[in-house]
């Protein structure tokens, strides 16, 4: 699925003059994720709808935050991330976000 894929009517899709758009590079990156997740068998398309649905539907977030949301519980429910591989992770992104000089790419361990 491609960003200019994706229904217009989603709700809080950041949009331009040309159709949806990525405001930042994890944006990008966590539709990414997702959709070679999904192409590697990980979930299915309705299943995907329904779990982004649910966290469109529980609070106001920028959309590709419900995005990423989506995705790591579909990741913990299938067993291919569990909650502790993803808190770990999570706490060596903030620990090299820390580390990194502002404007410099953030680089995490090995």
């Amino acid at each position: 699925m491609k960003p200019e894929a994706m229904p217009a009517e989603a709700p809080g899709l950041p949009r331009d003059v040309a159709g949806p758009v990525f405001r930042e590079p994890w944006e990008a990156q966590a539709f990414a994720m997702a959709v070679a997740a999904h192409q590697a068998g990980c979930f299915t398309w309705a299943e995907w709808t329904a779990a982004l649905g649910r966290h469109l539907a529980a609070c106001e977030a920028p959309y590709y935050a419900h995005w990423l949301a989506a995705l790591e519980e579909l990741l913990a429910e299938k067993g291919i991330l569990s909650k502790a591989e993803l808190a770990e992770r999570q706490e060596a992104w903030a620990r090299a976000a820390a580390a990194t000089p502002h404007g410099q790419p953030i680089l995490l361990p090995g």
